[in-house]
């Protein structure tokens, strides 16, 4: 079992930047691969970022490439979303996920653990 918190959500103008943390409880944080999705209102739920269990691998959709990034620290037990360059369409609740297997996915369905979400809104 996985218990997964998310926090560093806000309010920040277009152009700016944000950090959104995820905690996550349990010793076996290591054996999972994270994924960060967000959804906005009227619409489904969107792959934003992935990383794989170790860290090692990544994988983005293309509209954050080159301005969000992920990163995890299985030590404490965190996985982080350093998000730039913010623009007002990426005004979405953002959420963390947790899949026990090496690598992420962009799939939603495939997550077995979900945090309750943080509001990033970006004004124009």
């Amino acid at each position: 079992q996985v218990q997964l918190v998310e926090s560093g959500g806000g309010l920040v103008q277009a152009g700016g930047s944000l950090r959104l943390s995820c905690a996550a409880s349990g010793r076996t944080f290591g054996d999972y691969a994270m994924g960060w999705f967000r959804q906005a209102p009227g619409k489904g739920r969107e792959f934003v970022l992935g990383i794989s269990r170790s860290g090692g691998s990544t994988a983005y959709a293309d509209s954050v490439k080159g301005r969000f990034t992920i990163s995890r620290d299985n030590a404490k037990n965190a996985v982080y979303l350093q998000m730039n360059s913010l623009k007002p369409e990426d005004t979405a609740i953002y959420y963390c996920a947790a899949r026990r297997t090496t690598s992420s996915s962009t799939t939603y369905r495939t997550y077995d653990y979900w945090g309750r979400g943080t509001q990033v809104t970006v004004s124009s």
